[in-house]
């Protein structure tokens, strides 16, 4: 072996481990995972419950502007995200299950179950699997 050839090969182990941990250190947090989750279950549930018909007539009533209503829940719905998430934090990457939803809200009112499977790694987060199941009783007036 020459030493041209010894030296490329420790520069490319230098590569990689450069490379490494830089994934280890963009590996994005429980902080930017409550953001993200934030931001996915504002989409969700302004789908679910801001549909036009969604919402109990009573509800309706009060609500003037629901979007903005459950956008402005944001950060509150990040916060339970994480609290309903597990994390498998394997240095480079994170994976996050996460499963929520169920709980009755009023009478004939019931949050849409959520499941979700979230990649985090190299300063981002990709939702990889989800399902979500229709809440009961948001179709009644």
């Amino acid at each position: 072996m020459t030493a041209s050839t010894g030296d490329g090969r420790w520069t490319w182990v230098a590569a990689a481990g450069v490379g490494l941990l830089a994934l280890a250190v963009t590996n994005p947090g429980t902080e930017d995972f409550e953001a993200f989750a934030g931001d996915q279950l504002v989409r969700a549930a302004s789908r679910e419950l801001c549909a036009p018909g969604s919402l109990p007539l009573l509800a309706r009533l009060v609500i003037q502007d629901c979007p903005q209503l459950v956008a402005s829940q944001r950060k509150v719905l990040g916060q339970l995200a994480a609290a309903s998430s597990r994390r498998y934090n394997a240095g480079l990457f994170s994976v996050y299950t996460t499963e929520l939803g169920g709980q009755t809200l009023l009478p004939g009112l019931t949050i849409p179950r959520y499941r979700a499977v979230t990649l985090a790694g190299a300063g981002q987060l990709l939702v990889i699997q989800s399902s979500e199941q229709a809440a009961q009783g948001l179709a009644q007036r």
